[in-house]
């Protein structure tokens, strides 16, 4: 019988032990769980806080039942500390405190990402209690609800306006807190080009969030009247005050139990792996947040995306059991609700693009989502990015009120860029039209159109 071990109960873990039971029912599968909540939606908290999704309860993919039903083996609130390579042998820190020795014949990491502070003095000095939060995993979301509930915050401040700051801000607004929001950037939402990001910040302000741009914070302390972040703006000094302080600036590989196992470290610190997730190490394999994404377009990169980490996961536990399954690359697509907007991307932008040595040109285009005499049309926004010198999309950003079919469209460009289809073909595609949702020529076929047109007019202005 072959023994399996899992590390990590979030996506590529549970992937993978899934894919392993589902591919050989006698296959001895145990997941290391370092909390007691497997399989639980990380990415479903900001809606806990809007209220829109309750019980917490409800934020599980499956219950511990389902997956114990499956022929898992949950060793919850349980700590990997040690992989002894040669011996085939995991240690790991028990519930009680104690040490044990697990044997494997295939390992799989999927130790995940952990919370960057970006060099923010006094962060670890102060604790949730003191009303200073991060929001990465079930603990930090029910300290958190504990906060708002025994605190009652008039006002919080909130570090990073990237998606998940972003999805705080709607939640905290929602419950009722006065947000300031701060972003090092010279705008919010910075995957996206600053002028569909400014859409996102009208947005923000117009549901009474003050957003502050242009601003590096490099303290948090608590003072009588709350806690003050201090920064600094426009080479200014900066101060704010708040009952609450939220920091999400982005995540950091989980990578310490791998390197000292000898693993390589590449690309953002993550491990590297290779397209089957081998990390080299014989018999372990690593899947997620912790490692390396291979991207369709930039090769080797760290990219870590939920949707990467499930199919990662699926990947290494059918690899572990002797398949042959390579992971089929990224390429970045992503999407968040922000209020009544819906902003996307997929692909690269055109600074990314020019760096990865294309040649790249990037236009705008506007289009509505359906028949404008169909009552309730609205505008999508988009920047399309090709390759000048074959024509190739790159990638897609697109913007627009919810109910437009964002995210369904953003997945057009991303097929379009996984397939290596030049942008002229996008409209060739046969794509569903009913006046009330869509158009014959779809916005996403405008918006390939007006990338064309651009470049057939600038071969026409130099000749």
């Amino acid at each position: 019988m072959t023994h399996l071990i899992a590390i990590g109960g979030s996506d590529a873990g549970i992937s993978a032990a899934l894919r392993a039971r589902e591919l050989d029912s006698s296959v001895d599968v145990t997941v290391v769980v370092a909390d007691e909540y497997p399989n639980f939606s990380i990415c479903g908290i900001p809606y806990y806080f809007t209220g829109e999704v309750q019980p917490w309860q409800s934020l599980a993919h499956r219950t511990n039942a389902d997956l114990e039903a499956t022929g898992m083996n949950l060793r919850l609130n349980s700590l990997a500390t040690g992989i002894d390579v040669g011996g085939r042998r995991l240690t790991v820190r028990t519930p009680d405190g104690g040490t044990d020795e697990l044997d494997y014949d295939e390992l799989i990491v999927g130790t995940g990402a952990l919370p960057s502070h970006a060099g923010i003095a006094g962060l670890d000095a102060l604790t949730p209690d003191d009303g200073v939060h991060v929001i990465h995993s079930m603990g930090d979301t029910f300290a958190l609800d504990r906060f708002l509930e025994e605190r009652r915050p008039a006002s919080a401040i909130i570090v990073g306006a990237g998606y998940v700051g972003l999805e705080m801000a709607e939640a905290f607004t929602v419950r009722g807190l006065g947000v300031t929001q701060l972003q090092r950037g010279h705008e919010v939402l910075s995957t996206l080009d600053p002028e569909l990001g400014a859409l996102v910040h009208e947005e923000l302000t117009g549901h009474g969030v003050t957003v502050i741009t242009d601003t590096t914070v490099t303290g948090i302390q608590k003072t009588p009247a709350g806690l003050t972040v201090t920064g600094t703006r426009d080479d200014r000094a900066f101060e704010q005050t708040a009952d609450l302080v939220l920091v999400v600036v982005g995540v950091r590989p989980n990578t310490e139990l791998l390197e000292s196992a000898g693993a390589t470290i590449g690309a953002g610190r993550a491990v590297v792996v290779d397209e089957w997730m081998r990390t080299g190490l014989p018999h372990v394999w690593a899947a997620g947040d912790g490692v390396i994404t291979h991207h369709r377009l930039l090769g080797p990169t760290y990219l870590p995306l939920g949707t990467t980490a499930h199919k990662q996961g699926r990947v290494a536990g059918e690899n572990a059991l002797g398949g042959d399954r390579k992971f089929a690359g990224s390429v970045g697509t992503q999407v968040v609700k922000v209020f009544d907007l819906v902003a996307a991307r997929t692909g690269l932008r055109d600074h990314e693009a020019l760096a990865a040595g294309y040649a790249p040109s990037t236009v705008a285009a506007v289009a509505d989502d359906h028949k404008r005499y169909y009552p309730g049309a609205h505008p999508i926004r988009f920047r399309i990015t090709g390759d000048t010198a074959d024509g190739r999309l790159l990638g897609a950003q697109l913007i627009g009120r919810r109910g437009t079919e964002v995210a369904k469209r953003v997945d057009t460009f991303a097929t379009a860029i996984f397939a290596g289809m030049p942008i002229d073909q996008l409209s060739d595609l046969d794509l569903a039209y009913t006046p009330p949702l869509g158009s014959p020529w779809d916005a996403v076929q405008v918006a390939a159109q007006a990338w064309t047109a651009a470049q057939r007019a600038e071969v026409l202005r130099h000749h």
